[in-house]
């Protein structure tokens, strides 16, 4: 069974930085692939970022591109979500998500994860 577990989340203002972490037990973490989401208040489940942890390969949605980094230390079987330049849009509560499944996906399909962590609240004030 997987376990996800996030924290790192914060109140800081808008330009700061913040680092999520998302700690996986279980499974065989070079073969996940773990994606980051966030839920603003009163609004749907959006895609961040997502990293395939056996190449490190990233790919972000476009609100966050330049801005975010997604990382993955595999001893620590950790994936690292790297927030710089923060604005208020991104206040919400972040969540880490881990496909064990093989077989083509969307990355950025909410739909596509298997395990959920209950996530982490990251408040961006001006």
């Amino acid at each position: 069974q997987v376990h996800v577990e996030e924290s790192g989340g914060g109140l800081v203002q808008a330009g700061a930085a913040l680092r999520l972490s998302c700690t996986v037990s279980g499974g065989l973490f070079g073969n996940l692939r773990i994606g980051w989401f966030r839920q603003a208040p009163e609004k749907e489940r959006e895609f961040v970022a997502h990293i395939l942890v056996s190449s490190g390969y990233a790919y972000y949605a476009d609100s966050v591109k330049g801005r975010f980094t997604i990382s993955r230390n595999n001893t620590k079987r950790t994936v690292y979500l790297q927030m710089d330049n923060l604005e208020i849009e991104d206040t919400a509560l972040y969540y880490c998500a881990v496909r064990a499944r093989t077989g083509t996906y969307t990355m950025s399909n909410q739909q596509a994860f298997d395990y959920w962590g209950q996530g982490t609240q990251v408040t961006v004030s001006s």
